[in-house]
């Protein structure tokens, strides 16, 4: 049975991708934080799909050290991965440093998926596989420094949430095109504006959110075009890309400049080894 692994496995559009994998007759290792709800996520796909062969890891995903000890364990019990899903993110309302002293959403979004991304490649290069990151629509007029992914003073919580994924995004190609010719292949889909727990904050903020989740996708809706990446024919031998609505568009001009998309490479791995090193 082929191995996938899909982070932030145990709400939201997480949940349904992991249902489709386990659908579709993959060994599904479901990511979460918290023990009691990733395991009512287990129950949950194993009750909708009886044949699930469903798996779970704990991590803390705002934290390299945890996503570093979760890359080990899932290499220690599968030496072949054919899915990855980086699907874990979070949208702060206020800004909050981690014990590692890297910014939340900066590390939840773009530092731990690259991270895990690297870690797991050994895996992914033993079969045909894919890398799929869940971007979001915020990142097509997102703009950034490669010299401050941080953001500092100038953090507000747009900015960092649409910057991160414009960042991941262009790590994402990055690895499309170290992996190119290997079997694996890395893309980004945006999986739509979906009612999910995304953004857990009181006031204006938090009331903004609630009324689009009266027009917004569904948590089924919005994994689907994430498992059409995954799992479609199609897409088999497609690599560094940018999928909306099941379809390939033209991402942010960004992302497709390879100078820029170098220095957020380096960038990224600059910030990654710090953590390594401390």
């Amino acid at each position: 049975m082929a191995v996938s692994v899909v982070t932030g496995a145990t709400s939201g559009i997480g949940r349904w991708i992991a249902r489709g994998l386990a659908h579709a007759g993959y060994h599904v290792i479901l990511v979460g934080r918290d023990r009691t709800r990733a395991e009512i996520a287990r129950q949950w796909v194993v009750d909708n799909v009886s044949s699930a062969s469903i798996e779970v890891i704990l991590a803390d995903l705002s934290l390299l050290s945890s996503t570093r000890a979760l890359g080990a364990e899932i290499l220690s019990r599968h030496p072949k991965i054919a899915v990855l899903v980086n699907n874990a993110g979070i949208f702060d309302a206020s800004r909050v440093m981690t014990s590692e002293r890297h910014e939340r959403v900066l590390a939840t979004n773009l530092l731990s998926p690259v991270l895990l991304s690297q870690m797991l490649l050994p895996a992914l290069r033993a079969m045909p596989s894919r890398i799929v990151s869940v971007g979001s629509s915020t990142s097509d007029s997102a703009r950034l420094d490669p010299e401050r992914l941080a953001l500092g003073n100038r953090w507000t919580m747009r900015r960092a949430y649409a910057q991160s994924k414009l960042a991941l995004m262009m790590a994402t190609f990055s690895i499309a095109n170290q992996t190119k010719g290997t079997g694996v292949v890395a893309n980004v889909v945006h999986p739509g504006l979906v009612a999910t727990e995304l953004v857990k904050t009181n006031g204006m903020v938090g009331f903004a959110w609630r009324c689009l989740g009266r027009v917004a996708l569904t948590s089924e809706q919005g994994a689907a075009s994430p498992l059409f990446v995954a799992l479609a024919p199609e897409m088999a031998g497609v690599s560094g890309v940018y999928v909306k609505n099941r379809q390939i568009v033209a991402p942010n001009p960004l992302a497709l400049d390879p100078a820029l998309v170098k220095r957020v490479w380096a960038a990224t791995q600059h910030l990654i080894a710090e953590t390594c090193d401390d």
